[in-house]
């Protein structure tokens, strides 16, 4: 039986990753990306499908049946343009496609959150994401793994210079941060994608929540 994974949000930092991870992956015999845009990648086992999140329950033909999902969808309250934009996009969003992996019959449902998720949080980005993250759980799926990445490190299609500034300036900082602090060590998004499809090929049922130190030695597989 073939093994197939899905990608929403494969045009992002994480996203684009894991498209690029999964067709090297000998594990999956078709990719399949979700999304407004095509990534441009060409590949005999990439297929690549628009859509529209806030359509989702109109049917997805059974493409996520028995799947892997992988979520990497996320923007930000600038590029959103609005606080109810951005929540759109970070919120209900992935939760219509859990909810269309729920029905759908998908093996597992994978996603990037945030360090910091927290549905109590003043700030609006953490509450949102803190928001989907006990969305999803609630859904009930056979298993749920929420990544929580730190500051996310690597080459973005869009310019967003205080971010690379700030990648620059953390990073050096990284090995001084140890114990409890580690999980705030800035991160690459192909660390994090790679954490994802290992995390997928272990399969843990339930909901399983990684950190960003959990992340990072996931991937290093240890």
């Amino acid at each position: 039986m073939s093994k197939i994974a899905v990608v929403a949000g494969a045009t992002g930092l994480v996203g684009g990753e894991l498209v690029r991870l999964l067709l090297e992956h000998a594990g999956y015999d078709h990719v399949v990306t979700l999304g407004r845009r095509q990534t441009g990648l060409q590949h005999p086992r990439l297929t690549e499908r628009t859509v529209l999140f806030d359509r989702l329950e109109e049917g997805t033909d059974q493409l996520l049946q028995g799947a892997d999902v992988f979520c990497a969808l996320g923007t930000t309250i600038r590029k959103a343009g609005s606080e109810a934009a951005f929540r759109q996009v970070d919120y209900e969003y992935p939760l219509a496609l859990g909810r269309a992996a729920l029905r759908d019959g998908a093996a597992r449902f994978l996603m990037v959150s945030s360090i910091g998720a927290n549905r109590e949080s003043s700030f609006f980005y953490l509450r949102v994401k803190g928001d989907i993250e006990q969305a999803l759980a609630e859904l009930k799926l056979p298993e749920l793994a929420i990544f929580r990445p730190s500051q996310l490190l690597g080459e973005r299609k869009e310019a967003r210079p205080a971010e690379r500034l700030a990648g620059v300036l953390v990073k050096p900082l990284g090995k001084l941060l140890i114990g409890r602090l580690a999980k705030y060590r800035a991160i690459e998004a192909r660390t994090v994608a790679l954490a994802m499809v290992r995390a997928a090929q272990r399969g843990t049922p339930g909901v399983r929540i990684y950190e960003s130190n959990e992340i990072a030695a996931l991937a290093a597989g240890t």
